[in-house]
């Protein structure tokens, strides 16, 4: 028996997800293939664009959430950042890692007010508030300080465009074998040129249909 499979966190899960699928999941009606992608990748415009998005859930998908959940158990972690909160599904999952794992701290941030406290909500009712740091803002300043001497898992999950900047914030305190866990990392080609450089310091692969899973190793 695990956290993840238990009341009162499998019960919400279930209710969190069907409530996302239910919802509205577009905010780009209107607009061209070719604008989508320049909005997705650019470095200027993300406040904005993830203001138009403030209501749509963005959650990973069920079998992303259980990768998580395996990645940090069997990696054992104590410490993890995730950059994106949203409605804290996948902030669930990977806190059901850490009090499986016997405690630690997990960082997550998010800039959008109402999501911050929806997600504050489900932390509380799945039982796993006490483990979590909600920090609200933009992650380029909420993430620049006051962070965790070694960081044993890194999940991206925000503004794709800024998958770069954000590991640039964490890599000092990434050790040999800490792992990242890139979602639609499609989306931001300079991170998977980065993290995929024979000499970049990392081992990285895509997995299933839109996560790039990688692992550092000096």
């Amino acid at each position: 028996m695990t956290t993840l499979t238990t009341a009162p966190l499998a019960p919400l899960l279930d209710r969190l997800f069907e409530q996302a699928d239910a919802a509205p999941s577009s905010a780009f009606a209107g607009f061209s293939r070719e604008e989508r992608e320049r909005l997705m990748r650019s470095k200027t415009e993300y406040l904005d664009l993830y203001g138009r998005l403030k209501d749509l859930w963005l959650p990973v998908s069920r079998e992303t959430g259980v990768l998580l959940y395996m990645l940090a158990r069997n990696s054992r972690a104590r410490t993890i950042i995730e950059f994106g909160t949203s409605f804290g599904i996948s902030t669930l999952h990977l806190a059901a890692a850490l009090r499986d794992n016997g405690g630690g701290r997990l960082i997550t941030t998010e800039f959008e007010p109402a999501k911050v406290a929806r997600a504050r909500q489900h932390l509380e009712a799945g039982g796993l508030a006490d483990l979590v740091e909600v920090r609200e803002g933009d992650a380029l300043k909420t993430l620049a300080a006051d962070l965790p001497e070694q960081v044993d898992l890194l999940l991206l999950d925000g503004a794709k465009s800024l998958y770069p900047e954000i590991l640039d914030l964490i890599e000092g305190s990434l050790r040999p074998g800490s792992l990242m866990v890139a979602d639609n990392a499609d989306h931001s080609p300079d991170y998977l040129q980065r993290v995929r450089a024979h000499d970049s310091g990392y081992l990285s692969v895509p997995f299933a249909e839109d996560v790039e899973l990688s692992m550092r190793i000096r």
